[in-house]
């Protein structure tokens, strides 16, 4: 009896040293977390540390590769995201704060661990949740959780869903986007020093009797019929006229809407032009041409729709 005495004090001593090693575990992460602003930086024996076996916290592990020589340019675009949420978190109130930790595995200080892990690629984020405790999962997990990138690299959505695993919310705000407003301010200085240039234009009846024409012309010639069913600008081997009545390609609208344009034209010239004129010949002149450009261009609107609807009998010129 006396000689199992030793012996079970022998086999205690393991169980006797890991609560005070996860202890002073947990002490160093909170004074690295305070010394980087809620971020601590990790080599292979701090990492060991931060996934201690018995830990009653968690952490949101950033594996990376920041080094130049690696040319990840991922990892240089995420790096200022997950500082920033770490920096957060480091505002949050003593108790929550020290049961949650940040840190940053750089390749060239964890190599043993990148290989450990078999990790291919960076950036990579990884939760890892209480083994003991009352945060402890009830499913017993004891393997990271890997954050899921499909919502980019924002520092927003990263918060977002790291606040799931964390004690409390992260209390991250998005920064001001200056640029923003200062391209807005600029836009609006422009369109300011603008109206005095543009603004005899906007009260002229003549540039919106022209935007009108133009705006008809090009809807009668099938712009939203083209936008709506997302046709193509053409066909293949250059093909630009659809046959068929339920089809039309990006090119024709716009040559049935200068042909109609140009016919548009040719009637005004011929109402409202041609009878003032004061001289015989001018006035002939202009009745010839525009009658002559009427003839042509409905020429060729008949032989497009010739075209396009094959078996058509009838046509002018063309």
């Amino acid at each position: 009896m006396l000689l199992l005495l030793p012996l079970l004090a022998l086999l205690s001593i393991p169980f006797c040293l890991a609560a005070p090693s996860a202890e002073s575990a947990h002490e160093q992460l909170v004074k690295l977390a305070a010394a980087n602003n809620g971020l601590i930086k990790l080599d292979d024996n701090l990492y060991n540390l931060l996934t201690h076996p018995n830990r009653n916290w968690s952490a949101s592990i950033h594996l990376t590769a920041l080094d130049p020589r690696r040319r990840c340019a991922p990892c240089k675009e995420f790096d200022p995201s997950f500082t920033a949420v770490a920096k957060a978190w480091s505002q949050v109130p003593k108790p929550q704060r020290d049961n949650h930790f940040f840190a940053t595995a750089d390749f060239d200080d964890t190599m043993a661990t990148f290989q450990r892990l078999g990790l291919q690629s960076a950036p990579v984020v990884h939760i890892h949740l209480p083994v003991e405790g009352d945060r402890r999962p009830a499913s017993g997990r004891t393997a990271p959780i890997v954050y899921d990138f499909s919502n980019g690299f924002d520092a927003g959505p990263l918060a977002e869903q790291l606040s799931v695993y964390t004690p409390v919310p992260i209390p991250y705000k998005a920064p001001i986007d200056w640029a923003k407003y200062g391209t807005a301010v600029g836009v609006g200085l422009i369109i300011l020093s603008g109206i005095r240039v543009f603004l005899p234009i906007l009260r002229s009846r003549w540039a919106w009797a022209a935007g009108t024409v133009i705006t008809s012309l090009v809807m009668t010639s099938g712009f939203m019929f083209v936008r709506i069913r997302g046709m193509p600008q053409s066909g293949a081997n250059g093909q630009w006229i659809a046959p068929g009545y339920q089809n039309q390609f990006g090119q024709e609208v716009q040559v049935v809407s200068f042909i109609y344009g140009l016919l548009s034209a040719a009637f005004l010239m011929l109402t409202l032009v041609t009878p003032y004129q004061t001289q015989p010949y001018r006035q002939r002149a202009q009745i010839y041409l525009w009658s002559g450009v009427i003839l042509v261009m409905f020429s060729v609107l008949i032989s497009l729709f010739r075209v396009k609807n094959r078996g058509y009998p009838f046509k002018l010129l063309l």
